[in-house]
């Protein structure tokens, strides 16, 4: 272990009232943390912006018990007390289960990759909760393999981009749901080998016609769930990792007989240590070679310094970004 840094505070995002708007985020003075046994303390460099954030926020999410209160899931930067593998000054990438809206974050030293040589910080940070998402969802629940196909909703998402790259990348077909003409074009451009504006097109109706899909990663619930059974061939897999347009369905049980369906789902960040921990050995086994050979690439839509979390946070509800949103730290 390295000796202990100076500061005893630093920058970091808080929430205004404990709960509200995106204006209710704002950079304040908070005690730096201090690293536990098998922690590493990481000057972050840059952070990613996710969808969760926002549902803590508005008070809806708490933080899993000894998280930091503060937002923040997955952060790129250097390690300044080292532990386990790392040592001071390794550049690395870290899922958090807190805290990332800030100068200094903390982590379990088992959730920390090296960051790819080939990236900045900046498309560094926007890896590890979405690249830890799609591969629990897609590769594990969903037990996607080359040859499948995929189908993934919200194309043009922080978590569709890495969907579409790395179902690609394993040997899958893709057909990726988006909501508009030209987010659907962006769809293709980033790999999807079918892409169906939702608003304009019945995206199960251009599944069956495509053969069917084996995989549906499904970010909306609602009245997809009916599309997306009638999408997926016998023995499909249908795999929830949020509800944007309702969280309960009409539970169609004889046609889920019939399709001889799996309907599955998950959530990260309540995960436990040890299989945050296993997670991370198989991402950095199958997914870190593919950002290596440039089949995996963070899409990043745009920065905002830590400051301007509001306005980042207020860019991600527009839904007009495509790919992630990072905050800029020092």
């Amino acid at each position: 272990m390295t000796s202990p840094i100076e500061a005893e505070t630093m920058t970091a995002v808080v929430i205004e009232g404990g709960k509200g708007p995106a204006s209710a985020l704002k950079a304040a003075q908070i005690p730096r943390p201090q690293p536990k046994t098998g922690q590493v303390l990481i000057r972050v460099k840059a952070a990613g912006v996710n969808r969760p954030d926002i549902i803590q926020r508005l008070g809806m999410y708490p933080p899993p018990p000894g998280a930091p209160d503060t937002m923040g899931l997955e952060v790129a930067g250097a390690v300044v007390i080292g532990a386990g593998r790392w040592k001071a000054g390794d550049q690395v990438v870290a899922l958090l289960g807190g805290g990332g809206y800030a100068e200094y974050a903390v982590c379990d030293a088992r959730h920390a990759l090296p960051m790819p040589a080939s990236l900045s910080f900046v498309e560094a940070a926007g890896l590890p909760e979405t690249v830890f998402t799609v591969y629990a969802n897609v590769f594990e629940h969903g037990s996607l393999k080359a040859g499948e196909t995929l189908l993934v909703h919200g194309a043009t998402s922080g978590i569709g981009v890495t969907a579409i790259q790395m179902a690609k990348a394993a040997g899958a077909k893709v057909i990726a749901t988006a909501r508009g003409a030209d987010k659907a074009k962006t769809a293709l451009a980033l790999g999807a080998d079918v892409a169906v504006d939702a608003t304009a097109e019945d995206f199960a109706e251009v599944a069956k016609r495509e053969g069917g899909v084996d995989v549906v990663l499904d970010m909306v619930g609602g009245d997809y769930f009916t599309k997306d059974l009638d999408a997926i061939r016998t023995g499909g897999r249908i795999v929830f990792i949020a509800a944007q347009a309702g969280g309960e369905v009409a539970l169609q049980i004889f046609r889920i007989m019939q399709k001889r369906a799996v309907i599955t789902g998950s959530t990260l960040r309540p995960r436990d240590a040890d299989e945050k921990a296993r997670l991370a050995g198989e991402v950095e086994r199958v997914v870190w070679p593919w950002i290596a050979a440039g089949k995996v690439k963070p899409q990043v839509d745009r920065t905002f310094p830590l400051e301007e979390a509001a306005a980042a946070h207020a860019h991600l509800e527009s839904g007009a970004h495509v790919g992630k949103v990072i905050l800029t730290v020092g």
